[in-house]
């Protein structure tokens, strides 16, 4: 999107400070990797947590933005780490899909790196192998086939599925259409709000009921997870072209929209609002602006240019209120959220990754790594 408004000297200031943060502390997160900061700092967290691809794709998109060879440097240790991950199938899940599209399928994308290619198939298999036929969704949690009667599919399983669109792989594409299909209709309820899990029998495949993990209660709707609903099905459309990915992506859109807060930063669950406040979420806000702007490139103009003055607003409000311009930490946002007692006020590695893609997204016509 190439768009220019007049906030762009803004992208163009807080993509430099970021630069200049990821050129700080480059060589500090080659093996372990930013997770949630204590007290507003990072630590390197060992790679086995879903998080740890999110700086790698950081300095993916700042050479993407850039061209320049310094955040390149460390792909070849990234890709070694990722690689006996796998080996050693750390901590294997769903998350596969995040990990793998950021930290392998990037460094193809850019630069044609033929061993990011191959460790991210290698990803994609093993995510393919979480896939229930009878019930017809990839297990989010836990080694598959083993543990509680029910398990659960949930809704950030959405943004790991371009990882089995971009497989190059026939079955992998069907069951990650299969998976979208059965989230649309479990996941996401009639008001296209959304629940952040599902319990499922893993022998009939039947659901269960819906729960949260994340969000203030079962029947609330988690900021993030309607985030990712609208990220994730946007990115399904593009990739499948089936429109009822895109209703669900535009209706959940307007649920988000309608529940935003004065200063346009979402409270962690849209049940607290501006008359009953809680803590924030500037990672969902930062996730639902990618949305919205890879929505803008398949709505009619009239919707786009509504979305795009919900993006403007909700950048200039983080900016103001919320961007880390301490040059001694490698933090972007501020009151970012994990968990509601465990992780809230903090930095967020997915809350910064998915921040600088939106601002690579304003600034020019970006190839998606997804």
């Amino acid at each position: 999107m190439t768009k220019i408004n007049s906030d762009m000297y803004l992208y163009k200031l807080m993509t430099t400070e970021i630069e200049e943060k990821l050129r700080r502390t480059a060589s500090l997160y080659t093996k372990g990797f930013p997770h949630v900061s204590e007290k507003y700092e990072y630590i390197a967290e060992p790679n086995n947590l879903w998080t740890s691809s999110f700086y790698p794709g950081m300095m993916f998109l700042m050479y993407d933005l850039t061209g320049d060879d310094f955040f390149l440097k460390y792909t070849e240790d990234y890709l070694d780490s990722f690689e006996e991950r796998l080996d050693k199938r750390a901590h294997i899940s769903h998350d596969l899909g995040f990990l793998y599209t950021l930290s392998s399928v990037a460094p193809y994308k850019l630069t044609g790196n033929e061993r990011g290619k191959k460790v991210a198939q290698r990803a994609a298999d093993m995510l393919a192998e979480r896939y229930n036929e009878d019930g017809q969704y990839i297990q989010a949690w836990g080694e598959y086939g083993v543990g509680t009667p029910d398990v659960r599919i949930i809704i950030d399983t959405m943004l790991n599925l371009p990882l089995l669109y971009w497989s190059e792989n026939e079955k992998h594409h069907e069951m990650a259409i299969a998976h979208a299909r059965t989230s649309a209709k479990y996941l996401v309820r009639d008001d296209y709000t959304s629940f952040h899990t599902y319990w499922m029998n893993p022998q009939t495949g039947a659901p269960v009921r819906g729960a949260t993990h994340q969000g203030l209660r079962d029947e609330s709707t988690w900021a993030r997870g309607q985030a990712w609903t609208v990220c994730g099905y946007a990115l399904s459309y593009m990739y499948t072209k089936e429109k009822e990915f895109l209703e669900v992506a535009t209706k959940a859109a307007r649920v988000f929209i309608d529940n935003l807060p004065e200063d346009s930063v979402p409270y962690w669950d849209f049940n607290f609002n501006d008359n009953a406040p809680d803590i924030r979420d500037t990672s969902a806000a930062s996730i639902f602006i990618c949305g919205l702007l890879e929505l803008c490139k398949w709505v009619d103009e009239e919707t786009a240019e509504e979305y795009r003055q919900v993006v403007y607003k909700m950048m200039r409000s983080l900016f103001d209120k919320y961007f880390e311009h301490n040059p001694d930490t490698c933090g972007v946002l501020r009151e970012a959220m994990y968990h509601r007692d465990g992780g809230a006020d903090a930095y967020t590695s997915w809350g910064d990754y998915f921040f600088l893609e939106a601002l690579v997204r304003l600034q020019k016509d970006w190839k998606l790594f997804w």
